[in-house]
């Protein structure tokens, strides 16, 4: 008992020293729990410490916990000296600032590794202060690439019994390991058995850096078909967490078909006759089963979905009917739609082809057409409308309402639905002839005219020509239709004539008279001045106008056309006789000319070889007649307006 009692009074003295040193130490650190860092960036580890009675050394020691629980140091310092320990995991990659007796020291780690995630503990030793320590974890981290996702290429069946994967995400090279969630539109996706099944696979690289892959494994109703799947990727960063979505992405659902859809795709509203008509048929289901058609409980060939009746009548009016045959299950599912062909029939009309009518009759024509449809009828008369309704009524007939009429009955609900039908109508009666040319005509004589005449009548006139003067009439064509003729004739005019164009059939005979003038044209002629050149030279005394006797011929006709010419040419001759005239009297003036002035010679008796010229004086001017020696002769001596020049 004593002995017990000894021996706890022992202990209880030996806690209380321990008790009494630790309220006395006078050395403190503070360190963070954490640091946190990027993969590759530098970490600073800050160790803060006091020593409450300032000794002169101060001990400041690093140390790290290895990954097996090992402590090991990597620095020691005081104020006179700094050690890196060699050989270890960062000699080559830390170092460290700050000393002092109520001051903090910082661990600065450079190019942090994966492998530098580890505990760091700061020792500071007082000496006779004492000493403390602070530890540190210190935390690294990468963020993953851009996750990826794919879907299944191949349709999921909403009959499988379990979940089918639909899709893969992937997430690599994140540290530390990044999480995915699946979402189905915006709501998140959690294993569920028999429904929902999340398989994920984590694979550590040898760069330390971890990849995840999850699959989604889905028991995919029909509609899923509409659905949009992704992924959400989740990772630490320092300071807090990340996310990053992936693409959204759709999967094929196959799923039974219950019901058919029939229907006309071409042409687009009413169908009409001769038109090639496209049904199609589709089903509800996927993947689209083949198909059947039958029409009028016929079956038809198609292709894949779509059936094509060319050219159709009013006989393809009737029921189609697509038929689709499940592969899964082997049940047949119906769908149909009724064809409906409008047509119209060509056009009757009453009375049909031609008709003849007497001038003054009446007339009540119809066109008619059977169709589907409420139609219109327009009837034209050479391209022009003349009457709208199925009637057309002719009141007192005229050779004008005569020709060919069409009507022409259309759908106006349904472009392209048209036919036509024509009605030549006759009138008969005496000819009548239409005027085409004026009745007077002014002719050049000796020329032949070209006449035309145009008549008409039913039944066609017989055109015959006849003129006053038995003049030849030539027939240069004629063109006849079933009730008008069109003669053109040519006729030689020598003097007034008149021409008859008549017009004959069962009912009597008409003329038109064509009265054909003939245009005598006179010609005024100038007189002639011209000039023979002498064969020895002259001396003339100007103004001396010297002309060449010549013979005076009669004027012949010149066409009317060509009398500008004529002019003209007078006016040049004359120009011309101005210009000679002028040479000769310079000559004459210089002396040019060897004129003789010999004395009077005998004109009754001309010297052989010479020449005899005629000399004019212009109006009351004297005549001077040279000798061959130049003498001057008198006006008494110039009775003959002749003179003879010696060679």
């Amino acid at each position: 008992m004593a002995l017990r009692m000894k021996v706890c009074m022992f202990v209880g003295l030996f806690l209380l020293s321990l008790a009494w040193k630790a309220a006395w130490a006078k050395v403190q650190v503070n360190m963070e729990d954490r640091v946190e860092v990027f993969l590759g960036d530098t970490a600073q580890i800050t160790c803060m410490f006091t020593v409450s009675d300032s000794p002169d050394n101060v001990i400041i020691q690093w140390y790290m916990i290895t990954k097996t629980n090992v402590r090991l140091r990597i620095y020691y310092g005081n104020g006179t000296m700094q050690v890196v320990d060699r050989g270890g995991q960062f000699t080559d990659k830390i170092n460290v600032k700050g000393m002092g007796n109520s001051s903090e020291v910082v661990l600065t780690i450079r190019d942090v590794k994966l492998e530098d995630e580890l505990e760091f503990i700061c020792h500071v030793n007082g000496m006779s202060a004492g000493s403390d320590e602070g530890r540190t974890a210190l935390k690294v981290f990468a963020s993953p690439d851009r996750p990826i996702i794919t879907g299944e290429e191949s349709g999921i069946s909403v009959s499988n019994e379990y979940p089918t994967k639909i899709g893969s995400c992937e997430a690599k090279n994140g540290y530390p390991r990044p999480n995915i969630t699946w979402y189905r539109d915006q709501s998140s996706l959690q294993n569920t058995p028999g429904e929902v099944s999340v398989v994920t696979l984590v694979t550590k690289e040898s760069s330390g850096l971890y990849t995840v892959q999850s699959d989604l494994h889905l028991n995919v109703v029909k509609k899923d078909k509409d659905s949009l799947f992704y992924c959400e990727v989740s990772y630490l960063v320092p300071g807090g967490t990340k996310m990053t979505e992936t693409n959204k992405i759709n999967i094929t659902v196959y799923y039974p078909t219950t019901s058919l859809d029939v229907w006309v795709e071409s042409p687009k509203g009413s169908v009409k006759e001769g038109d090639t008509v496209e049904v199609h048929c589709r089903a509800n289901g996927n993947p689209q089963p083949p198909f059947t058609f039958m029409h009028n409980m016929e079956e038809l060939e198609s292709d894949l979905n779509v059936l094509v009746l060319k050219n159709v009548t009013r006989q393809s009016n009737g029921n189609i009917m697509c038929t689709a045959l499940d592969l899964d299950t082997y049940e047949e599912t119906l769908g149909q739609t009724e064809l409906f062909v409008d047509y119209l029939d060509p056009a009757v009309l009453i009375p049909k082809h031609t008709h003849v009518m007497a001038q003054g009759e009446e007339l009540m024509a119809t066109c008619n057409a059977l169709s589907s449809l409420p139609t219109h009828t327009v009837w034209f008369k050479k391209g022009k409308k003349v009457a709208e309704g199925h009637t057309l009524t002719l009141k007192d007939a005229v050779f004008d309402m005569a020709g060919t009429y069409v009507c022409v009955v259309k759908v106006s609900s349904l472009e392209g639905l048209e036919t036509s039908g024509s009605l030549r109508v006759f009138v008969e009666g005496r000819p009548e002839i239409k005027k085409s040319a004026d009745p007077v005509q002014e002719v050049s004589p000796e020329k032949s005219q070209k006449l035309s005449c145009h008549a008409r009548g039913y039944p066609t006139p017989v055109i015959t020509w006849s003129s006053s003067d038995k003049s030849q009439i030539l027939k240069l064509s004629q063109r006849e239709t079933e009730d008008e003729v069109l003669s053109v004739v040519s006729i030689k005019v020598t003097s007034d004539v008149t021409a008859y164009c008549n017009a004959s059939n069962d009912h009597g005979t008409v003329s038109f008279s064509f009265s054909l003038k003939a245009i005598v044209q006179t010609t005024s002629s100038a007189p002639s001045t011209t000039v023979t050149t002498p064969l020895v030279p002259v001396t003339v005394v100007a103004p001396v106008t010297v002309t060449t006797v010549t013979p005076v011929t009669p004027p012949k006709r010149v066409k009317k056309e060509g009398s500008g010419v004529i002019i003209a040419v007078i006016i040049i001759c004359i120009l011309l006789l101005a210009i000679l005239g002028s040479v000769l009297y310079f000559l004459y003036k210089k002396g040019k000319l060897p004129c003789g002035r010999s004395g009077k010679q005998d004109l009754t008796k001309p010297n052989k070889g010479g020449i005899v010229v005629e000399m004019k004086s212009d109006n009351t001017e004297e005549a001077v007649l040279l000798s061959v020696n130049g003498d001057k002769k008198p006006p008494s001596d110039q009775g003959d307006k002749y003179m003879y020049v010696q060679k």
